[in-house]
């Protein structure tokens, strides 16, 4: 693949794979009929979705979902990298056909677009500076620790679950994204932040020894997610054909290969839980 980093995007020019069209086909089966490129949008999220340095879309979430489309045969993919909050919104404007870099299947966002069954499981962690001096492991201790604030990007899960723990808008501080996030750690302006425990696990890494990663499992278990891939609701069509794809891919010798670079296992690999039930239970 012949990736292009711009400013703003990432474009990828390829041949197209024919397909037999339904007919019932929706607008991004039109496009592909039409010979335009599907095009994705995602967020520059450590381990779920990123550019590297050559413009190639990488993390385990862009993997999985070009991987699923080079099972159903397309290779035409323009990718395009956005604020995390713009996401969904560019895919309900028809900036996108697919979205991904990491989102959770929660039913609000069940009421806004359509998933993919999930492409994985994983819990939230906090990232805290090393030794953890504030003890600060879950959204119930936040509150105890008078005058602490929890940082997490706008529009994220967290959010949510913070407010649900009872946290006011005073302790969250809510930011554009990674890069925002961690700023404010290691300024000083946070405590914690809530993050996904890949991200978490990765930005300490990356520390030198400044900050760690605190268990998911201090976290309640309702902060156990299912990450999925965003469509537009009018592509019911494509969505069907791209889970049957999902299930022929997922939990491959090809893929848990292309997976280890970044710490997905086994683990996490989304046995037994549909989107139906995500979208119903959380």
């Amino acid at each position: 693949m012949n990736f292009k980093l711009t400013k703003t995007c990432i474009t990828a020019g390829l041949l197209l794979a024919t397909s037999t069209l339904s007919a019932l086909a929706g607008p991004l089966m039109d496009r592909i009929e039409a010979g335009e490129p599907i095009r994705i949008g995602f967020s520059n999220i450590p381990v779920f979705g990123f550019p590297d340095e050559n413009g190639t879309p990488k993390g385990f979430v862009n993997e999985i979902t070009l991987g699923i489309l080079n099972e159903m045969g397309y290779t035409d993919v323009e990718a395009t990298v956005t604020e995390w909050g713009g996401l969904i919104p560019g895919l309900k404007a028809n900036r996108y056909d697919i979205i991904t870099g990491g989102m959770y299947i929660l039913g609000a966002r069940c009421e806004n677009i359509a998933f993919s069954e999930p492409i994985a499981k994983t819990g939230d962690s906090f990232l805290v500076p090393a030794g953890n001096p504030k003890g600060l492991n879950n959204y119930k201790d936040i509150l105890a620790a008078e005058g602490s604030i929890l940082a997490m990007y706008s529009g994220a899960n967290t959010v949510e679950a913070s407010r649900n723990e009872g946290l006011s808008d005073a302790q969250m501080m809510q930011l554009p994204g990674p890069t925002e996030t961690l700023a404010a750690m290691q300024g000083g302006r946070a405590d914690a932040a809530a993050l996904t425990s890949f991200e978490a696990v990765y930005l300490a890494e990356q520390s030198d020894g400044k900050f760690e990663a605190t268990d998911p499992n201090a976290l309640p278990e309702w902060t156990q997610n299912w990450v999925g891939i965003g469509f537009r609701d009018a592509d019911a069509d494509f969505i069907e054909k791209f889970n049957a794809a999902r299930t022929a891919y997922l939990g491959s010798d090809a893929m848990m290969e292309a997976m280890k670079q970044y710490g997905y296992v086994e683990a996490n690999l989304p046995v037994d839980t549909t989107t139906e039930w995500a979208c119903a239970n959380r």
